[in-house]
Parts: structure tokens; sequence; C-alpha cells
């Protein structure tokens, strides 16, 4: 599957470049918020669309998706699909009482996209959401998919995160470190548009890069907390590998869930041990530390900042990991940006009810038109 565009919106802004390069040089959006009872979180700078949540939530979706559209140069009229990911969106808060699948519908109506389709895999969706935009494309069902996750930080989340003691006391994301306490919230949205290699031809357009392989999983260990020994994972991870034709050798670089919290990072690591083993070269980075976990949107946010991470050959630094855990044993971005040698990546996605999500991405060979690559 060729990905010919892309969009997102964070806490550190919307342009692709700008917000990488902050990224690289170890910015972080996670601020102090406003209320002596919020914890900090990585908010949009300009506090996001107004109004009640449902509507927050089709603005975002909208301007977030159009931006990936003009990146293609492909109108929103020759989109077969939209498939939008998010955890529980606006439920917990908004008295309208809209399904996902509604507010999904009404996001592909503005855009003028004729189909729709919504996931809610908790912390997956977004990462679930490429992977469904694939299968239809892969099933002969569409030509051209416009997959992404959004989720917008709201009282109801907040409140059933703080329940469950998944949020860091410290005020920092510290993924992989010895001495990480938990995970802090972000907003955002990303999206990316998946052609056929047939229908990017048709149209003479740029590749930036493919999706390769994509695997799933289910632990089944519990509501929230994933399966320690993360078989679970490294189910997900082989069959992504399985389906690209590769090795775990081909991988270069791997942008982690990284969520900060203890179990999910010993599930992680304990992934890598086994599928990677500890002689792998495979670069670890996460972005969860300067954008917040983004619930929903996080796996659309991490493809598109793994793609990036191909295109410049190397990854932004984990600015909060000291101390890296001995039971991850591949290289870490840790103490500043690292650079790397290849052309595969995978990202992977932990959700909440033992989802397990793993996209395999490829470098494209060249930033020109599909038809004049080598």
């Amino acid at each position: 599957m060729c990905i010919t565009g892309m969009g997102w919106t964070t806490a550190l802004g919307d342009g692709l470049d700008e917000v990488w390069r902050q990224l690289t040089n170890g910015r972080v959006g996670i601020r102090e918020s406003v209320g002596a009872d919020r914890p900090p979180a990585a908010l949009l700078t300009d506090g996001g669309p107004a109004g009640p949540p449902s509507e927050r939530q089709v603005s975002l979706a909208v301007t977030t998706a159009s931006a990936a559209l003009r990146d293609a140069g492909c109108p929103a009229g020759d989109v077969d699909t939209l498939v939008l990911g998010s955890s529980l969106g606006p439920h917990l808060d908004d008295a309208a009482e809209i399904s996902p699948h509604a507010l999904t519908a009404a996001v592909a109506e503005q855009l003028g996209v004729a189909g729709s389709a919504s996931v809610s895999t908790a912390c997956s969706s977004g990462a679930d959401a490429v992977l469904a935009g694939a299968a239809l494309l892969t099933g002969g069902e569409a030509d051209r998919c416009l997959c992404g996750g959004i989720d917008l930080l709201t009282e109801g989340k907040l409140l059933g995160h703080r329940a469950l003691g998944t949020l860091a006391a410290s005020g920092t994301v510290r993924p992989f470190d010895t001495d990480r306490d938990g995970t802090l919230f972000g907003e955002g949205a990303g999206f990316l548009l998946l052609e056929t290699r047939a229908a990017a031809t048709a149209r003479g357009t740029r590749i930036l890069g493919e999706l390769r392989g994509w695997g799933a999983s289910n632990d089944g260990t519990g509501p929230t907390a994933p399966d320690e020994t993360g078989a679970g994972a490294v189910l997900a991870v082989r069959r992504a590998l399985a389906r690209a034709g590769a090795d775990a050798r081909d991988i270069a670089v791997i942008n982690a869930h990284g969520t900060g919290t203890r179990a999910n990072d010993t599930a992680e690591a304990a992934c890598y041990g086994t599928v990677f083993g500890p002689e792998s070269e495979a670069v670890v980075f996460a972005t969860k530390p300067a954008l917040g976990h983004t619930l929903g949107a996080t796996g659309a946010l991490e493809a598109i900042a793994l793609l990036l991470a191909l295109r410049h050959g190397s990854v932004p630094p984990l600015p909060h990991t000291r101390t890296v855990m001995p039971e991850l044993t591949l290289p870490l971005a840790a103490d500043g940006p690292r650079e790397f040698t290849g052309s595969l990546g995978i990202s992977l996605t932990l959700g909440f009810g033992g989802f397990n999500t793993c996209l395999l991405l490829a470098a494209p060979e060249q930033l020109t038109a599909v038809g004049d690559a080598a």
C-alpha cells in the first residue's frame, strides 16, 4: 500500500516538518494545565476548536484530514472511504450521545468523502484505522482510503485514568526509564492517505512511504493492563513481519508505544527482546514524552512520526529518560537524536482491552512521482 499524504495536529503544532524539528530538538508539548487539580498535559497550542466535545472532534478531524489530502494533492471526492479511529471520543462528556459511527459520517460528509467506517479499539484505534484501510484496499473494496485517529482531552477521560492510577506524578513521561511512573495525556489528530499502487500510478503522485505489513492480536489478559510477558505484542509484530515478507533483522527503527507506565514498558521490552534479541541494532524511540498520550490518535500520529524518521534516517530523543531499564536491550535514543541505517521500521501500539497492533512501514525510494520512481 502506498502512503501519499499525511497530516497531523499536535501540541507542538501542525506542520509536518516543523513538528519534526521540534521533536528532534527535544522540545515537549506537555505543559502545566489550568487548575490546581489538573495534571500537566499536551494540549493543542491554540486550545483547539471550540464548542461541545462532539463538535470539537468533528472540526479537528476535518481540519487535519484536509491537510493530509492537500499534502497528497488528492481531491476528497476521489477517496473511497474515510476510516476514523478514536477511543471513546466525546461519549463520556457530551450529552448529545452521538455514536462514533455518526461522528465519522459527519466528518466524511463535511470532507466530501463518499464512504466511512469507524474504529474504537482504545489506544490502538488510530493504528487499527490504518490496518482497516489497508484491508479494504487489499480486498479490492477501495482504491483510496483516508485513515486516521483523533482524541481530545475531556474530564471523563481524565477522571477515568486518575482512577486507574496511570498518570505520572512526576509531571514527565519517561519511557523505559527505571524510574518511570506513568503517562500524561495529549490531544491530537493524525491522518494518512493510503492508495493502491495502481491508483497512485494513475494520478502520477509522489510516494511518501509504503505500508508493507500489519498485524494485530488481543491479549485477553484484562481490561487495562497488558500481558507483561509481551506474548500478545510478539504475535502482532510477527504477523506484520510475515505479511511483509520481512525478517526481524530487516527492521532498522521502532516507534514504541512507550507510555512510561510500569506495566506497558515491561510488556514492550519483553516483546522486543523476544522478537529482535539482544544483538539487534534496531533503534527505539517514542513521541509520548513530547506529544503526550493521545489515546485513539496515537497510532496514526506515531505512524507519521515513523515515516518521518525513515525519511531523515534519524529519530528524536526521549528528553526525560535517564537510566534505561535493563530489560530493554535494543539501542534507545535517550540522550539525543540518533541516526540509523535502513529503510524498514515498525510502529507498535498497545491498547486497553489487550489490543496490540503493529504497522510495518518502508521508506520510499525517492520522493518523486510514482511513475518516475526507480
